[in-house]
């Protein structure tokens, strides 16, 4: 299924998106949640009976709906989730940020997978970002792809952790880097540089959608992991391109780790950390390496930020500036 958050007739409800066709649940059946967060609470049976109605609508000719993604305003498909926590599992990432700050690549990134958390509060969906003045200084887009979970549960492992996964979707943890750099000099965060805005959308996808694209996962790795191209473009020009596939660490072994000792519950947000070549601070970084008079680029008020994933969509932003 593809499920979003979406306004019909100025009410906020859960929605089949089908191509570019929204249907909303409770008009399909009176008996579906007609919220992502009563979506996530509810039992596989209902979850199985809307799994089906989905697949119906897909091949039925004569339901009709007046509602499209062109008269339609989407929200962050998790609009309130429980918990925000954000993953560093790309090694390309890692290691060429580091290199380019001059570091060695750090050896624990191969002993566990690591995370902070985010603001949980501030999830916006297709549309703007809002900025204040000081997170201009060097904003910066990151290029992800996030979980929601869907059962409560603890000291999960690797090999069940999969079927603890809701869906799939895009997701763009927008960053002030000054604040950011600024704060880790304190050997804390990232918190303040990060915690404004984060994009998620455009839609959830559950993981039966995205089953023709799976593939092994690294060697020595275990969890569901999929060949699916990460795209960012800003008003228009391709600035960054990477692969799901490339996770070192996989959803299932964040989530082992995540559980170790806690519970985790239905709503709660996991992102992957950024792709390879997937912000302004490792591309500025690599440029600047290859050649020192190369020219920075950072988010600017007005910018157009389109990230595009394989199966699960794309997600439109622009960035508008608040004042002080």
């Amino acid at each position: 299924m593809k499920l979003i958050t979406c306004i019909l007739e100025d009410n906020e409800c859960l929605a089949f998106l089908i191509g570019t066709h929204i249907y909303a649940c409770q008009e399909i059946d009176k008996c579906f949640p007609n919220t992502m967060d009563l979506y996530l609470h509810t039992d596989d049976a209902v979850k199985t009976a809307m799994g089906e109605a989905y697949l119906s609508l897909c091949h039925a000719t004569t339901i009709a709906t007046p509602f499209t993604l062109e008269n339609t305003t989407l929200k962050a498909p998790v609009p309130r989730p429980g918990s925000l926590r954000d993953a560093y599992a790309f090694r390309q990432h890692v290691a060429t940020s580091r290199r380019n700050r001059g570091l060695e690549m750090i050896a624990e990134f191969d002993q566990f997978p690591v995370f902070y958390f985010s603001n949980h509060r501030a999830i916006c969906g297709p549309g703007a970002v809002a900025c204040m003045p000081k997170h201009f200084d060097k904003l910066d887009f990151e290029l992800e792809v996030a979980i929601v979970i869907q059962k409560q549960g603890t000291n999960i492992s690797a090999s069940e952790a999969d079927d603890y996964i809701a869906g799939y979707m895009i997701m763009n943890d927008i960053s002030a880097r000054t604040l950011q750099m600024e704060e880790m000099k304190l050997n804390l965060g990232p918190a303040k540089g990060k915690d404004f805005a984060t994009a998620i959308g455009p839609c959830l996808v559950t993981a039966d959608e995205l089953e023709k694209y799976r593939v092994d996962p690294p060697a020595g790795h275990i969890g569901a992991t999929y060949d699916l191209e990460m795209t960012c473009t800003v008003n228009e020009k391709l600035v960054s391109k990477g692969n799901l596939r490339d996770m070192d660490w996989t959803f299932a072994e964040i989530i082992e780790r995540i559980s170790y000792g806690v519970d985790i519950f239905p709503g709660d947000l996991i992102g992957s950390g950024t792709v390879g070549t997937g912000c302004f601070l490792e591309l500025n970084g690599t440029g600047k390496l290859n050649d020192p008079s190369h020219e920075e680029q950072w988010l600017r008020e007005g910018d157009q930020i389109s990230l595009e994933v394989t199966g699960l969509g794309k997600l439109d932003n622009h960035i508008v500036k608040l004042k002080n």
